[in-house]
Order: structure tokens, then C-alpha cells, then sequence
């Protein structure tokens, strides 16, 4: 007789995201920047040098600024950022489940919570014995992607019963991630009566001695924006790529974002589509950032039309997306539930 009990779920997903406070206050981005900054990933300056500037000045006048620009964005749902990514997680589980494999999926925040740690603790609770870690960076960096693997590797050296472990680095030039990115900005287009003048791909910066010393973020970017501008048949004067959320005086990827926007309404553009192919789901440097404050820096230069194309967030492309590449990584590791008999007696 055929088995009526579902084998069990041994491996899992998961999704990993940058981080977000608990709510928009000071007390809370406190906690968040302290986590965030003192992470020698994202700052690459001797803890004895930075530390006194972190606490010292950082510390005690940037949370408040801060809190008061998610307060902007914030949801009666919570941080934008967090209720995309647990809605990704949801739905990518669903996928899954519709392909025929029995995945648990969880998702983890690099900073703030839920964490990593806790969420390999949980998937360790539920009997998961093989975990894919994928980290919602589509463009790897030492700065994002290491980053999430710095967390699971210390969360590992705590554990005695390790789960087996795969990483995915990246899938910037992945053709359903790029697939999705383009659907996003026709179905835009279709909202808004057809393409502005120029469409400014704005993605997340980095210090340029980053790049010096290896990381490839700055070139897998370059080749999204290709890609990207290729799938959607626009010429390469229809087209700018620019780097955005400078931090502190060091020379950061250019063009910058919003000095390029300045440029272009001076200059005469008077419609601009502005999307951010490096965040998946948006967050506060998408929401205040580009659509509030570059938006108003734009159209005081003498722009007339700003129009913000949103991140993939839940959208079924995406999710196919996110469903590919995960699948392709789970090869081999994959529990469909399969039909099992009984031996009895004649």
C-alpha cells in the first residue's frame, strides 16, 4: 500500500536581507547603526580609529536624523524592507512547494532581526539538514554578500551539528532576475503612457578602494544595466547608471545619483524613470532616498516629471526568479515527496 506520510523536510532556503530598525526611532536606529557600523565588512577602518567616532559622534547624532526618514516610509505593516522579504520567503515556499519540493523557507536579516543565528537555530529545531543561503544581493560584495556569510560561519563555530551548507554569491546577470527587472519597468511604462527621456538605473555605492582591491560589485553592476537596457531595447544615450548612499569622505563609486539628475534637469531632460536593479525590495534608500530626496532635488533643477519605477518586491516574475535560482542551487539536495510501498505478506 502506498504511504500516506509525507517524508520529512530536510533542506531549506534562506533568503537573507540587509536589515532594518524594529521602528522609527532614535533608541531603536541606535541599536540598528551600532550593528550595522560596527561590521568590518561595511567599514574597512581599524576598530581603534573608527570605534571612537562610531560612539562618539556617529552614535550620538545620526539616529535621531535617521529615525525621522523611516518615519517617512514606515507602514502600519512595519519596515517596507522587512514585510517584502518575509513576503518573498512566503512565497517563494509556495513555489516551491508548486514545483514538487518539499523546502522549508525561512528569512534572516544581516542586521537587526529576525537574525541570522536565530533562524539557522530554528530551521536546526525543524530537523533541516542541508541549508541554501541565499542573500537578496543580486551584484556580489564583500561589503553585502561576505558580509551574510561572515554571520553564518560565526553562528557555525558556536554549533557542534553543523547542517550541510551552499552559498549563492550572486545572479546579477541570471536571465529571470533580469527577465523580472524588465517586465517591472514595461509594466511601468504601460502605467505611464510610455518611456520617459532617459531611464537612470541607480544602484547602491561602495568606496572605490573596495573596488581597487578586488571586489567585483562595481563591474556586475555595469553588466545588469547592460543586460537590462538590451532586454528593453533602449539606446545607450537613453540610458545612465549611477551610485547612490555615500557615507563619510572617502571617494565612493561615481556618477552619484543625485548630482547626475541635477545634471540632467539642468541640462534640459524633463522626464526620467529612476529604478535601483540592486535592491529587491524597497527599502529606505529607495523610498526616501531616490523617490523623496532626489526626486525634489530633480525637479528644483528644473525637471518637470520624476517617476520612480518600484523594486521587484512580491511580484510573480520576481518570485519565478528567485524560484530559478534557487532551484538550480538546491540540485541534488531536493526531498520531493515520492510514492513509497509496503511489503505484505501474500
Amino acid at each position: 500500500m502506498p504511504s500516506t506520510t509525507p517524508p520529512a523536510i530536510r533542506a531549506a532556503v534562506l533568503l537573507c536581507n540587509l536589515g532594518t530598525p524594529d521602528a522609527p526611532t532614535a533608541p531603536a536606529l541606535r541599536r540598528y547603526l551600532a550593528q550595522f557600523l560596527s561590521d568590518p565588512r561595511v567599514v574597512e577602518i581599524p576598530p581603534v580609529l573608527w570605534r571612537p567616532i562610531l560612539h562618539g559622534v556617529i552614535l550620538r547624532t545620526r539616529p535621531a536624523k535617521s529615525a525621522a526618514k523611516y518615519a517617512s516610509i514606515w507602514t502600519p505593516e512595519g519596515s517596507p524592507l522587512a514585510v517584502w522579504t518575509a513576503r518573498q520567503a512566503v512565497l517563494l515556499r509556495g513555489w516551491l512547494g508548486e514545483a514538487g519540493l518539499r523546502t522549508q523557507v525561512r528569512h534572516a536579516m544581516r542586521y537587526g532581526q529576525p537574525s541570522v543565528a536565530s533562524q539557522l537555530d530554528a530551521l536546526m529545531a525543524e530537523g533541516i539538514e542541508r541549508v541554501l543561503v541565499l542573500p537578496l544581493y543580486p551584484q556580489y560584495s564583500g561589503t553585502t554578500t561576505a558580509s551574510v556569510a561572515d554571520a553564518v560561519y560565526a553562528w557555525a563555530r558556536r554549533t557542534r551539528r553543523l547542517p550541510e551548507l551552499r552559498f549563492v554569491n550572486g545572479y546579477h546577470d541570471h536571465p529571470s532576475y533580469i527577465a523580472a527587472l524588465a517586465q517591472s519597468v514595461r509594466q511601468h511604462w504601460l502605467r505611464e503612457g510610455g518611456p520617459a527621456d532617459v531611464l537612470v538605473m541607480s544602484f547602491h555605492g561602495i568606496p572605490e578602494r573596495t573596488v581597487r582591491l578586488g571586489d567585483p560589485y562595481q563591474r556586475e553592476c555595469l553588466a545588469t544595466a547592460a543586460l537590462l537596457g538590451q532586454a528593453l531595447g533602449l539606446a545607450a544615450d537613453r540610458v545612465r547608471v549611477t551610485f547612490q548612499s555615500r557615507f563619510g569622505k572617502a571617494r565612493w563609486l561615481e556618477p552619484y545619483t543625485e548630482p547626475t539628475l541635477v545634471a540632467l534637469a539642468q541640462g534640459g531632460t524633463r522626464r526620467v524613470d529612476v529604478m535601483c536593479p540592486g535592491f529587491t525590495s524597497d527599502c529606505l534608500e529607495t523610498l526616501e532616498e531616490i523617490n523623496i530626496e532626489v526626486r525634489a532635488a530633480f525637479l528644483r533643477a528644473g525637471g518637470q516629471e520624476f517617476r520612480y519605477v518600484p523594486c521587484l518586491n512580491d511580484s510573480p516574475a520576481w518570485i519565478d526568479a528567485l524560484g530559478a535560482i534557487a532551484q538550480e542551487h538546491l540540485g541534488g539536495w531536493e526531498y520531493a515527496p515520492q510514492p513509497t510501498t509496503e511489503n505484505t505478506a501474500p
